[in-house]
């Protein structure tokens, strides 16, 4: 329990965010099992990135149906770490799981992926070519004036980097190329669960999948999401139980989507995820600013500015969540 100085009451805290590792392992296993025996499927596919949630989402898969019925996915592109394929090599060895890899840098060539975001990037800056790299980083939610103004860093042969402001033509059209990454995945993903009669698990925590931080079609896509009922802090909670390898535990979280090294706080969220997970689970549990601030380490403006922020995504990703839209109900397939 966490004492303010001055007062003698209870504060939020932390805390409120530990869960019984073990039972919610099981619980989330017969879950998988129970949605399985639904779709008649035999077992799971996913991708394996190297990252803390996919890592979590295999060791949950092999309780739920064993090794022998998980089939994992390297997908690496031009513009991966080289490092997400060797920590991916380690998860699979560590649970015993059969995985290929899946380099789908050519396929995205040939689709013009590449040169499509290039040609946005030198609407900016016209000598961008090979040697180079960029990004994309979003305004710090904590500062500012509430606006999320999202810009451009590239980084030239000799290592130097400069931001630049885009319009929104020119960030529409690089996160419209970057995406056929995530949707292009999916696509392999789907093709190994249909020869394998097996069913595609999908890996977002709490954040991502409230905060809309997937691509739709793309990363969003999946038949069982086992963990997107977990904040970022419970999913490394499962990983110390289920042992996933401490080197991915130690990880910083990343996207490995961009060329330039890229965290997760720098596109997306703003905050680390353990601050993160304290804002989120404050505003969903009505609990007041000033006491998320505290355990945060934050302060009540900054906390207040994070909960518009979480708004404002939630109103903008909304759609990400929805199916196809009817005309009208068509009564006799229900849902």
């Amino acid at each position: 329990m966490n004492i303010r100085p001055d007062q003698d009451k209870f504060i939020f805290s932390a805390d409120c965010l530990k869960i019984d590792a073990a039972a919610e392992t099981d619980r989330i296993v017969e879950g998988l099992r129970a949605q399985l025996r639904c779709m008649r499927k035999r077992g799971l596919v996913l991708g394996l990135s190297g990252g803390i949630d996919s890592s979590v989402s295999v060791a949950l898969a092999v309780r739920a149906v064993g090794a022998k019925n998980v089939f994992c996915m390297f997908m690496p592109e031009n513009d991966s770490d080289p490092e997400s394929l060797r920590l991916g090599r380690l998860v699979a060895e560590t649970f015993g799981v059969k995985a290929v890899v899946e380099d789908i840098g050519p396929t995205l060539a040939a689709m013009g992926c590449y040169e499509r975001r290039d040609a946005f990037i030198r609407e900016l800056v016209p000598g961008y070519g090979a040697g180079w790299a960029s990004k994309i980083v979003i305004a710090n939610a904590l500062e500012g004036d509430g606006y999320n103004i999202s810009s451009l860093v590239v980084q030239d042969p000799e290592g130097k980097q400069t931001r630049l402001r885009m319009p929104p033509s020119a960030y529409l059209g690089i996160v419209a190329a970057t995406n056929m990454k995530q949707r292009t995945r999916k696509q392999i993903e789907y093709y190994h669960a249909d020869r394998l009669n097996f069913a595609v698990l999908g890996t977002p925590n709490r954040l991502e999948y409230d905060q809309g931080f997937f691509v739709k079609n793309g990363d969003g896509a999946a038949d069982v999401k086992p963990i997107a009922h977990l904040y970022k802090s419970q999913v490394y909670a499962l990983a110390a139980h289920l042992e996933v390898p401490e080197e991915i535990r130690r990880r910083p979280p990343t996207t490995d989507t961009y060329s330039l090294a890229q965290t997760q706080e720098e596109f997306y969220f703003s905050l680390p995820y353990d601050r993160m997970d304290l804002c989120l689970y404050g505003l969903n549990n009505g609990i007041s600013a000033e006491e998320v601030a505290y355990a945060a380490q934050l302060t009540t403006i900054q906390v207040e500015r994070v909960w518009a922020d979480v708004a404002a995504k939630r109103k903008a990703t909304r759609y990400l969540h929805l199916g196809p839209q009817l005309v009208e109900p068509v009564e006799e397939i229900g849902h």
